[in-house]
């Protein structure tokens, strides 16, 4: 495949995908509201689906979730509700004193009108007492993968780019589209 379509518009998820699949992609900004689900392979499965239904092409749609294990897998796909109320500095607050071992997921759907192709990528960690660094986006200041003592925003791109939830997951996806 050399040009991909992905329901985005999210810069960093965008440059991401670039970056590591190597190949041109667009992004096609489509108003596909947000799945009531705690299933994140459902959850992007059936955002897939809005998004052809409205695009009429092939897509590729994206949801990344953060898992807390204090909070028994909370907030998971409901992340971005999370982070608009409360913020990477609020999060980290409401796990004072508490298990800070978390999980990143990003579940990807390609879906072409007839088959959807459905990965995902994890990546264990904990969270920070506090943000920390400069790059990345969303909750990047507060995810410590495991065997690291940086945040994500604190990983050059690059190096970030080489473990990421969104490499595993976009390494599966490239095998089989």
């Amino acid at each position: 495949m050399r040009e991909l379509i992905f329901a985005t518009t999210n810069e960093g998820k965008l440059r991401e995908a670039r970056d590591i699949l190597g190949i041109e992609i667009k992004s096609l900004d489509l108003k596909v509201g947000e799945i009531q689900t705690l299933d994140p392979i459902e959850c992007v499965e059936k955002k897939a689906e809005a998004a052809y239904a409205i695009a009429r092409t092939p897509i590729l749609v994206e949801d990344t979730s953060l898992s807390f294990e204090a909070w028994n897998g909370l907030p998971g796909v409901f992340i971005d509700y999370f982070m608009k109320t409360l913020d990477n500095s609020g999060l980290t607050k409401l796990l004072k004193g508490k298990d800070r071992r978390a999980k990143a997921q990003t579940s990807l759907c390609f879906y072409d009108g007839k088959e959807k192709i459905t990965v995902f990528g994890a990546i264990n960690g904990k969270i920070a007492i506090k943000p920390r660094g400069g790059n990345g986006f969303g909750w990047d200041s507060i995810f410590i993968p495991k065997g690291y003592n940086q945040t994500f925003a604190e990983l050059s791109n690059e190096s970030k780019n080489k473990i990421s939830m969104r490499k595993i997951a976009l390494g599966k996806l490239k095998s089989k589209i």
